[in-house]
């Protein structure tokens, strides 16, 4: 075979396979763009990731909040505890107060009854001599 012919014969063959397997094209005028495998992966993974991260810091300001609010009531308990601690040092201070007058009054009574008794044994004594 002459090399035309060789050469015409491969170019028809080539045009009928092409022809036969001819598929429509859409109406565009811009190229076809598609995620391959591993991009639409790649998005999928970022995607969860976001929403698990957006969860933790749900999870890490809920936290936060019930700290705040225990370290408040602790707070808050506290206050109350030394206005009450105050309230009984000062029950307690007046009671030793009073307690402190009674015993005076009761000593100052028994000195008057010492006193009292010497005169009136002393008076005895004299009216006996």
């Amino acid at each position: 075979m002459s090399f035309l012919t060789e050469t015409i014969a491969r170019r028809v063959a080539l045009t009928s396979r092409v022809a036969s397997i001819q598929v429509p094209r859409q109406f565009s005028t811009s190229m076809a763009t598609r995620k391959t495998i591993a991009e639409a992966a790649k998005d999928t993974i970022k995607s969860v990731d976001r929403k698990v991260s957006d969860k933790l810091v749900d999870g890490i300001n809920i936290g936060a909040k019930a700290a705040e609010t225990v370290t408040g009531k602790a707070t808050e308990a506290n206050y109350r505890a030394a206005g009450t601690a105050q309230e009984i040092r000062n029950k307690m201070h007046a009671e030793s107060e009073e307690l402190t007058g009674k015993a005076k009054g009761a000593a100052k009574e028994a000195e008057g009854s010492i006193k009292g008794a010497a005169k009136h044994a002393e008076g005895k004594a004299k009216s006996a001599l």
